[in-house]
């Protein structure tokens, strides 16, 4: 089998951290490694490394080293002058986990030349049903990218029941058949114990995602801005893990401008799998006030380890984690406020309720999601 990494590759030679997206990726690259090579889209060719190279290059990804660049760009430069891909070979599958050059009409005709068996992996359709929260034109591509899964794919990843539910009536609406499919749930990172050591001596909560106007980080800077404003004492902190991304200038004005606010929150922009744990580990609560998910990874990974769970009333999240988070609306402030002076006192009835659900809380593992994966290779 071929896995599409250009879209792990790049990020990772700009210097990004993993997004849900990304993680997905990387997954599939610890599972499949071993007997898979690597496909690079560059430079107007698809370059196919042999298997030696894919699994350097599989194996950087996975723990990347500080010559990574330096490796990356010799591999590849062999490769792209004199490696081709062996177009026509039957059964070979091809992933694309990460939507990548989908929205591309030439990489559909590259498939249809190539004799490849696609499998793709749909995150969400949030351009598509609230373009309001993406960037401008992001809905017509990601129409092309639906286009392009459910007329040459061979097979489906759906991450979700709710992100089924939304293509099934997406693709009726459009008269198009939605090939063979499974639905698999996302299972957290493989994440190293957590630090016994608080990083804060004060209670805090955290939120977990890139700052983005559908995340809704702007409810919790108002309810905290109106907490620092009151003169209280002993008020939490609020810590931001997540990078900013493009139109997030009300929150960003927030966090730069705003007095009330910026004692009582922390901004962590980079952030290790290690320190990320010990983050999760010792907060009141994760807060996850989201307006829209396709899946919601930082839930998965809060529960993971036993942390509880404030989240928006989702259908996606009562699919994932059932009744054991707390549940509000988005716009519920005066209830997220009420949560919050609620779970601020560990021992409190609501709080200590949640944790003993958790202990019932299944999460599913990434053996549970490519054990489906499999049944759906091997039904096709």
């Amino acid at each position: 089998m071929l896995i599409d990494v250009t879209r792990l590759l790049d990020r990772q030679l700009k210097g990004r951290l993993p997004t849900g997206v990304d993680r997905v990726g990387l997954e599939y690259v610890r599972h499949y490694g071993d007997h898979a090579q690597a496909l690079v889209r560059f430079g107007g060719r698809w370059v196919e490394l042999n298997r030696s190279d894919s699994r350097r290059l599989f194996s950087a990804l996975l723990t990347p080293t500080e010559n990574f660049r330096h490796w990356v760009y010799r591999c590849l430069g062999h490769s792209y002058a004199w490696r081709w891909p062996r177009w026509g070979k039957q059964n070979r599958w091809l992933f694309n986990t990460g939507h990548s050059g989908l929205d591309d009409r030439e990489y559909a005709r590259r498939i249809q030349r190539s004799g490849l068996r696609p499998i793709f992996f749909l995150h969400d359709l949030i351009p598509l049903t609230h373009p309001e929260y993406c960037r401008p034109g992001s809905a017509a591509k990601h129409h092309q990218r639906l286009e392009t899964m459910l007329h040459l794919g061979h097979g489906l990843i759906l991450n979700s029941q709710d992100t089924h539910t939304f293509l099934a009536s997406y693709a009726a609406n459009h008269h198009w058949t939605v090939p063979p499919h499974v639905v698999a749930h996302l299972a957290p990172p493989p994440f190293p114990p957590p630090s016994p050591d608080r990083p804060l001596e004060d209670p805090y909560f955290v939120v977990l995602g890139t700052l983005e106007a559908r995340k809704n980080h702007l409810l919790l800077l108002n309810l905290w801005r109106e907490w620092g404003a009151s003169g209280e004492k002993n008020i939490p902190r609020l810590v931001l893990i997540g990078q900013r991304v493009w139109e997030c200038e009300q929150v960003v004005d927030m966090l730069e401008r705003c007095e009330a606010v910026q004692p009582h929150v922390l901004e962590v922009s980079r952030c290790s799998d290690g320190d990320l744990a010990t983050w999760l580990y010792h907060a009141q609560a994760l807060l996850f006030p989201s307006f829209v998910e396709g899946f919601g990874m930082p839930l998965v990974e809060a529960l993971s380890l036993r942390v509880p769970v404030i989240a928006s009333d989702l259908p996606v999240f009562r699919e994932i984690a059932g009744d054991c988070p707390v549940y509000l609306h988005p716009l519920d402030g005066l209830g997220w406020k009420r949560a919050l002076l609620s779970f601020l006192d560990s021992s409190s009835v609501e709080r200590q309720s949640q944790c003993q659900r958790l202990h019932t809380c299944r999460i599913q593992t990434w053996t549970d999601h490519f054990a489906q994966v499999d049944a759906l290779l091997e039904r096709l």
